[in-house]
């Protein structure tokens, strides 16, 4: 019996659209690096870093689980409010925004412009926490990771651009 057939039995088709929201969510993460790899061991190695800027490797690690809880969350959203709701709306805006951020830092090197993209994203995902709260706590909490890191993001973003002029 395949993972596509429809004769599987209900627990795993409930399932399947969870697995769907997973793979989506971290494909977006996964296409992120195609912009960052590139320039890691380039552009950024060269930038001056600030004191609080976490180690490389934490990145990876960190957007991993992001990606996995937005996944969780967006998928218990969808059960009640369906695809054409305002939360799948802003949910697909912040991944093609959060998408845009690489490509305006890693590959464009616009660190101005990554933090103001990064402000706006920020908007979104504030958003999207308040509404996925509304419609499911459980959904609300699992954003507030990716708020937290999101912000401190911003703060770093800043601070590069602070240093590198």
């Amino acid at each position: 019996m395949s993972f596509l057939d429809s004769t599987d039995d209900p627990k795993r088709a409930e399932r399947r659209p969870l697995l769907y929201f997973l793979l989506g969510t971290l494909a977006v993460g996964a296409s992120a690096s195609f912009f960052t790899e590139p320039s890691i061991s380039t552009w950024y190695a060269g930038l001056i870093r600030p004191s609080f800027a976490p180690p490389n490797w934490v990145f990876a690690p960190v957007w991993t689980t992001l990606y996995v809880l937005m996944g969780v969350a967006a998928w218990r959203v969808w059960r009640i409010a369906g695809t054409k709701s305002p939360e799948m709306g802003v949910y697909a805006a912040l991944l093609i925004f959060n998408l845009a951020w690489s490509a305006i830092f890693f590959s464009a090197h616009q660190i101005g412009l990554a933090l103001a993209e990064l402000c706006l994203l920020l908007v979104l995902i504030l958003a999207a926490t308040i509404l996925f709260w509304r419609r499911d706590r459980i959904a609300g909490l699992l954003f507030l990771p990716y708020l937290a890191w999101s912000s401190f993001a911003a703060a770093l973003n800043h601070a590069f651009w602070a240093l590198n002029p």
